[in-house]
């Protein structure tokens, strides 16, 4: 299998006026395409520099970080840009819906973000199908919606443009422990069935046995 991502020694300090913080220390690491990783370690721990680096929203201090084949260390923020809106799906624990738009319009946006179809509704309604959310919710705002059906909102908004990679930064943390699990067993099935590879930061310790493995950071180092 060929790897999704690769850290090579990676290390990311950031200068702040009371000194240097290393977040990430020579961290170096792969993960194979249709793999499910859980990214687990204390507060603090470099988790979620980690995931913004697999994100493409940060490059690091020194080492070099590949999203397939690509150092995002040698890429123009057009580049990058185009490979997070092209290859990446972000699943976030807040949902990060946009309060005023309904859940087909969400899911719609980066498809019109893209420069497709702005009504393409055919592929949006397919997709939140797939996720579980039922024709009489798609025009119902986020407000109007359980954060069950938010955070399935959000997955297929970030499904819309077919990415190879899903980053979940906690997305089942405010939920609970049923719909928690119901959200598991969707990424779960979207890695058997369309092969995506999926970077999951999580506190509990049960949401990793969803993974194939994990990876645990302390202290900005992998251990």
């Amino acid at each position: 299998m060929t790897d999704a991502i690769r850290f090579l020694d990676v290390s990311k300090i950031y200068s702040l006026k009371s000194g240097d913080v290393t977040a990430l220390d020579h961290v170096s690491l792969s993960i194979k395409k249709g793999e499910f990783i859980a990214v687990m370690g204390p507060s603090g721990s470099g988790k979620s520099t980690l995931l913004n680096m697999m994100g493409c929203l940060d490059t690091p201090t020194t080492g070099t970080v590949f999203i397939g084949d690509r150092n995002i260390g040698e890429m123009s923020d057009d580049e990058l840009t185009m490979l997070r809106r092209d290859h990446l799906g972000f699943i976030f624990q807040q949902f990060n819906l946009i309060p005023l738009l309904s859940a087909i319009e969400n899911v719609r946006l980066p498809l019109i973000l893209k420069g497709g179809d702005p009504g393409c509704t055919d592929r949006c309604i397919t997709i939140l199908e797939e996720v579980g959310i039922s024709m009489d919710r798609l025009d119902h705002n986020p407000s109007e919606l359980s954060g069950g059906q938010q955070q399935r909102v959000a997955i297929a908004r970030a499904l819309i443009n077919d990415p190879e990679i899903l980053l979940a930064d906690e997305p089942t943390g405010n939920l609970d422990t049923k719909t928690g699990g119901q959200i598991m067993d969707l990424l779960s099935r979207l890695r058997k069935e369309e092969g995506k590879t999926i970077i999951m930061v999580t506190h509990d310790l049960t949401l990793s046995e969803y993974a194939d493995r994990v990876i645990r950071i302390v202290d900005g180092r992998v251990v």
